[in-house]
């Protein structure tokens, strides 16, 4: 297991993301792609736009918003190390996520919890290699707490998901998700919050919207959060081993090049290494996570 790399001083000062700033493609490891696009096809409702080397992009026929790379001997992503918590699929309204529910209902697949936030409600499940799924539908932004951090002191409310489940007739049940579908936010495992901070916040420029003493939450635009962060797999964890099942990399998409640009110059402002890719980059997080920063406009 390697040691994690804390981000180095002199970060210029705070610059944010642009409020346009939305999440792209989230890429997964698996070690049976049959199994596992046969999943997402048929209990989350997605389209396997296309295949090929063991590789697999699907979403809900726009953009890709899953890409699956199949790994045969990964291990399981188990133990006390950074990584994936869950990935969250933003439904465009609350009839959406409650004909997700009844679609998870229909195949008869497990759920491990539902929980209102106040600001959005949300139904977590894993996939066929546990990785972390959440489902979830936001409320309108008049109606979110006021701090965000104010929610209920004992965490969120249990879903009333028999309350979600009467919004969707029966019928809805194989129905494909819905187009508006998007990546919503990313929620991962590190080894310590100000290490997290100083890259996601300090450097790529995401904004903080809620910390608690185990777990933080940064966005772009006031959005609740893109992106959360939790030690509670224990401070000082470290990088995934190699070859484990798990996140391979997920993507922010800015509003075009000049954004880009800016955030490469605070990655480089920063000394940390990063690769070119078509229409942006891909910069290593603290916990070798790779982030793929690009335009959402093609170059």
């Amino acid at each position: 297991m390697s040691t994690p790399k804390t981000a180095p001083s002199g970060v210029p000062g705070r610059a944010t993301l642009s409020p346009a700033t939305r999440l792209g493609p989230v890429h997964l490891v698996v070690t049976d792609l049959d199994r596992s696009s046969g999943f997402y096809k048929e209990a989350i409702g997605l389209k396997e736009h296309r295949r090929e080397n063991g590789v697999a992009a699907l979403g809900a026929g726009g953009e890709d918003l899953l890409v699956l790379h199949e790994e045969p001997t990964a291990a399981p992503a188990a133990g006390a190390h950074a990584g994936l918590y869950h990935f969250a699929l933003l439904h465009p309204s609350r009839l959406e996520l409650a004909r997700a529910a009844r679609r998870l209902a229909a195949t008869g697949t497990r759920i491990q919890g539902a929980s209102d936030h106040l600001f959005s409600e949300a139904i977590y499940l894993p996939d066929p290699d546990g990785n972390g799924i959440e489902l979830y539908a936001d409320r309108p932004r008049d109606q979110w707490p006021e701090p965000l951090e104010a929610l209920p002191p004992g965490g969120p409310l249990l879903l009333d998901l028999q309350g979600l489940l009467e919004l969707a007739p029966n019928g809805d049940s194989r129905a494909p998700a819905d187009p508006g579908l998007v990546v919503g936010h990313i929620h991962l495992h590190v080894g310590g919050l100000d290490d997290a901070l100083g890259f996601y916040r300090d450097v790529i420029g995401f904004e903080q919207t809620i910390l608690t003493p185990s777990a933080a939450f940064v966005s772009a635009g006031g959005y609740h959060h893109h992106l959360g962060l939790n030690i509670w797999r224990g401070q000082g964890a470290g990088a995934a081993p190699v070859e484990t099942v798990g996140l391979r990399r997920w993507t922010v998409l800015l509003p075009d090049q000049a954004e880009v640009r800016r955030v490469r110059a605070r990655v480089e402002a920063a000394g940390l290494g990063h690769e070119e890719q078509a229409g942006g980059f891909v910069v290593p997080d603290p916990w070798g996570i790779p982030l793929v920063v690009a335009s959402a406009v093609a170059p």
